[in-house]
């Protein structure tokens, strides 16, 4: 339905973005039984009270999977507190969802109207609520577009990016205390998609919880005791602390989401329960989620393969690696659990990023050269990484998009990556690297030799064992590869101040686009972007920090970017993705070595409705955040509590 929704931008009248089919709401059935004695006495109001008069209705039959049961905690393993944001993540819950297709549904919403490509009127769904019953309205919408997002303590910067469209904000307007409209004076495409991210654009906060920290509501007095007692610096730090949404530290604050946080950091276990006022339902009429309590216990990183393994977790993927498969296999039935492979959805398990805009000059000039870019690639054997490292089962590729997305080109996977040592020999001799010492390592034009450090963060086993294969392999085309390991905070602000030449990472996030999905990965548009980060810095400040990009690929990239957000049809938006694609591709503005990898997954044996197979991705999956984990149960549920 969204495609075709949003195929038909073009046109001069609105546009519904309504519920694929209508299904049909069976009575409520009994309150879910953790909240059953406070409904008996009066401290929550019954199901139907708690519900939006339309609530979103999952038809799992029409799925393939079953109706539930209330009841459980289903269990998880993370490293430290700043993971709780994962619950965010695989929640899922947003203004609109992608569904498992790629498509873009309601789900907060009622319904989105489009007209034009530009203008957006947002339909809360009637009786929708806050965690702790308070009415979800219009104010909420407000409050956070011109109190926070508009304020100069809380955003110095202004809106966020995707609320910027040709350097204007949208107008924005109150039609009625459930309807709201966001209007540009040209099409912004990417709005919807920002809403679904498993990172979403921010949009809506409880107006009526943090009033009482922000400066223009509160009570001067009060608010001064509360940063007193609070121990921060202003009132601006304060709201900021009482208001994260994505990283939901804050107990009181109150959500959309399926669960919500019970404990204050720092903690060595995190509870969430469930929420009582959440607006999806089973075609039954049972309010969702079905598992009463989700538990994060933190601890080491490196124990959790472990730990999974001894049965402490119900569903864990986070922190598996495909090298612990065997491991997990083995102890699976004396734990319970069973282990399921899921389809990594990044572009490369392992890329490699040229810093295009390194602080080292020579090197610089160098990696502005595509002939040393796909000399490095070619140069590459991605058939014995894949099977020393992989086992056989990865696919050598280039870093592109998927199979399993429609904008997979065959031809891009194999670009620049099939192993051919004389046609690397000949691009670096072409580009003026020629003369080599007595090891074969060849001289850089200021005399250095050309050894090539690539920084990684040492977190992922693979990628060094990855680095070590590659390092073999550039020796033979004249560069010695130097891993270098850092901690991941100290590798990205390298990266940013171009005192790396190159870094190792994982490839395309989300490799399974669809054309209605921003191709803000494939051009410089963000300062965390590896291979370009003063570009990136760039366009993100709109001119005003960073470096101007000067390579023409580069350029262009980022006026197909401009271009897509600016689109008015499905099929523009397809061209667009395609050319992009197929110039990163030549270009080798990444290296790719191998997609298609697994991911393991830990089930509980007792845990239903998780898929078999699925594709395991931040976006646009939200890793299990499009398999719905508010429509998991427990068969043995008692048992769980």
């Amino acid at each position: 339905m969204m495609r075709s929704i949003l195929r038909g931008l073009c046109l001069a009248c609105a546009l519904a973005v309504a519920t694929p089919a209508v299904v049909a709401m069976a009575a409520p059935l009994d309150e879910p039984p953790i909240l059953a004695d406070a409904v008996r006495e009066g401290l929550l109001p019954p199901m139907k009270d708690r519900l939006p008069a339309h609530p979103r209705v999952i038809d799992l039959p029409a799925m393939g999977r079953e109706t539930g049961r209330f009841g459980g905690v289903m269990r998880m393993l993370m490293s430290d507190q700043r993971d709780i944001r994962m619950m965010t993540i695989y929640g899922y819950a947003r203004m609109v969802v992608f569904d498992e297709k790629g498509d873009i549904q309601p789900d907060i919403l009622e319904k989105v109207d489009v007209t034009d490509g530009r203008s957006f009127t947002l339909h809360i769904r009637p009786g929708h609520k806050w965690s702790d019953g308070e009415p979800l309205t219009a104010e909420d919408f407000r409050y956070y577009w011109e109190d926070v997002a508009n304020n100069a303590r809380l955003s110095p910067g202004g809106p966020p990016f995707s609320y910027i469209v040709n350097d204007k904000p949208p107008k924005f307007e109150v039609i009625d205390p459930l309807t709201v409209r966001y209007a540009w004076d040209v099409p912004n495409p990417g709005f919807l998609p920002a809403l679904a991210g498993a990172q979403p654009l921010p949009i809506v906060m409880p107006a009526h919880y943090l009033k009482q920290f922000h400066e223009r509501y509160a009570d001067k007095a009060a608010l001064a005791k509360l940063i007193k007692d609070n121990r921060v610096k202003d009132w601006g730090a304060m709201h900021e602390r009482k208001s994260r949404q994505y990283r939901p530290e804050n107990p009181d604050l109150p959500v959309l989401d399926p669960w919500r946080n019970t404990t204050a950091p720092p903690a060595e276990m995190f509870v969430f329960e469930r929420n009582p006022y959440f607006h999806r339902t089973d075609s039954e009429g049972r309010q969702l989620p079905y598992v009463d309590r989700v538990t994060l216990s933190t601890g080491t990183a490196s124990l959790i393969p472990a730990k999974a393994g001894a049965g402490e977790a119900d569903l864990q993927a986070r922190y598996l690696r495909f090298d612990n498969y065997t491991f997990l296999k083995r102890n699976a039935k004396m734990n319970d659990f069973s282990v399921r492979l899921w389809t990594r959805g990044e572009g490369s398990y392992v890329a490699l990023y040229p810093n295009l805009t390194t602080a080292d000059p020579v090197w610089r000039a160098l990696l502005h050269d595509v002939r040393v870019r796909r000399a490095l690639s070619v140069g590459i054997n991605r058939h014995l990484i894949n099977k020393v490292v992989f086992f056989g089962l990865a696919r050598e590729s280039a870093n592109t998009v998927l199979p399993e997305s429609p904008l997979f080109q065959p031809e891009l996977q194999r670009a620049w990556a099939d192993h051919d040592t004389v046609l690397a020999n000949r691009l670096l001799d072409q580009a003026g690297l020629e003369k080599r010492d007595d090891d074969g390592v060849r001289f850089l034009p200021d005399g250095r030799r050309a050894e090539l450090t690539v920084d990684a963060s040492g977190e992922v086993t693979e990628e060094i064992d990855v680095l070590e294969l590659i390092g073999y392999d550039w020796m033979k085309i004249g560069v010695k590869l130097l891993p270098r390991t850092a901690q991941r905070d100290v590798l990205r602000r390298r990266i940013i101040a171009g005192q790396t030449v190159m870094s190792v990472s994982q490839g395309i996030d989300n490799a399974v686009p669809s054309a209605d999905m921003e191709p803000s990965e494939l051009a410089p548009a963000h300062y965390l972007q590896s291979q370009w980060p003063l570009w990136g810095k760039y366009v993100q400040s709109r001119g005003q920090e960073g470096e101007k990009p000067d390579v023409p690929a580069a350029i262009e990239l980022i006026d197909l970017h401009a271009r897509w957000k600016s689109s008015v049809s499905h099929e523009e938006r397809e061209r667009i993705w395609r050319e992009m694609l197929r110039i990163q591709s030549e270009q080798v503005f990444s290296i790719g070595v191998v997609n298609g990898t697994s991911q393991p997954v830990i089930v509980s044996n007792r845990l239903r409705n998780v898929p078999e197979k699925a594709i395991y991705s931040f976006e646009p999956g939200a890793f299990f955040g499009q398999s719905m984990p508010d429509t998991f149960w427990y068969a043995d549920a008692k048992a769980q509590d």
